[in-house]
């Protein structure tokens, strides 16, 4: 098939024009994307275009043959057994967003081997809307608690500027290996990817962290209240690992040394505990949401208290 020209649906209105081609062209990669758009093969009402481009209804945009990279998405309707999973994960709803308390281990969005995931259940949470929520934002897979979701394009925008401009306060609840020499403060250590893990460096991308000591168990654990004051991948967990307390649970960023705790559950003790939507939604609670049992066990177990 050769050149499309193709008129902009109100579907699709407000969209940026990068997303627009990921949504119907998903086998496109990002660097012939670029290379379209360089060489003008790419346009919208006959012009070149940037990647941001926030597409309007009725605008025409010219698409090159790209039959190899329009893979039809097969539309796979939701379990009723995924439905319920998903609906019982609510915590709080209301007309611009949905927040969920996502359980350890389950994916926020697809990948290698990963069949279930948060993004393929958010059909369930549709309710009267004629359109599925949007994530703005990811936690780990392994990490617990909260995932805002934007019922519509319009809040979507709203809130994944809000995530990038750091206008969102989050707070996260973990379980350390070990305990702080100081109760509270800051660990400012700038952060750059290593193969498949975040390493502390001297000159790289900045990353601040501000943690505060709720309660120990002897100076083997403690409970601690950390804030991400950069948006940096793993940045709480390499933290961590820096001030030599890594989070327990952890099989990435374990110190030097690997230890495993037989009492604890296999799982990662990461819980991101609460989020303050004041600074974009004047209305909005700060919401918090309750820990997972395997979280509350290890305290009890621990004889730390907290009361949340």
């Amino acid at each position: 098939m050769g050149v499309e020209i193709i008129k902009v649906k109100p579907a699709d209105d407000g969209m940026r024009l990068n997303r627009w081609f990921l949504k119907y062209y998903p086998g496109l990669s990002l660097g012939k994307f670029n290379k379209l758009l360089r060489t003008k093969q790419i346009k919208v009402d006959g012009a070149r275009a940037e990647a941001s481009l926030k597409l309007m209804v009725g605008q025409e945009i010219r698409v090159p043959p790209l039959e190899a990279e329009k893979v039809q998405a097969q539309h796979v309707e939701i379990s009723a057994k995924d439905k319920e999973f998903i609906r019982s994960l609510i915590v709080y709803k209301d007309d611009n967003i949905i927040v969920i308390n996502k359980p350890s281990g389950v994916a926020v969005q697809g990948g290698s081997n990963i069949k279930r995931h948060i993004d393929g259940m958010l059909e369930g949470l549709m309710f009267e809307r004629d359109e599925k929520p949007k994530l703005v934002h990811r936690i780990d897979k392994e990490t617990s608690g909260i995932l805002v979701l934007a019922r519509d394009r319009k809040n979507a925008e709203v809130l994944t500027s809000a995530f990038k401009d750091k206008k969102l306060s989050k707070t996260y609840l973990l379980i350390s290996r070990g305990v702080p020499k100081i109760n509270a403060g800051e660990v400012k250590v700038s952060l750059e990817k290593n193969g498949e893990k975040m390493t502390a460096v001297n000159e790289g991308k900045k990353a601040i962290t501000k943690y505060k000591v709720i309660d120990t168990s002897g100076n083997k654990f403690a409970l601690i209240e950390a804030s991400p004051l950069t948006g940096r991948t793993h940045q709480i967990r390499a933290h961590m690992e820096h001030i030599g307390c890594p989070i327990v649970g952890d099989d990435k960023y374990f110190g030097s040394e690997r230890v495993r705790y037989s009492e604890f559950a296999d799982k990662l003790f990461l819980h991101a505990y609460k989020i303050d939507l004041s600074g974009i939604y004047n209305k909005k609670p700060v919401i918090s949401v309750p820990l997972p049992e395997h979280f509350k066990n290890a305290l009890n177990l621990l004889g730390i208290s907290f009361k949340g």
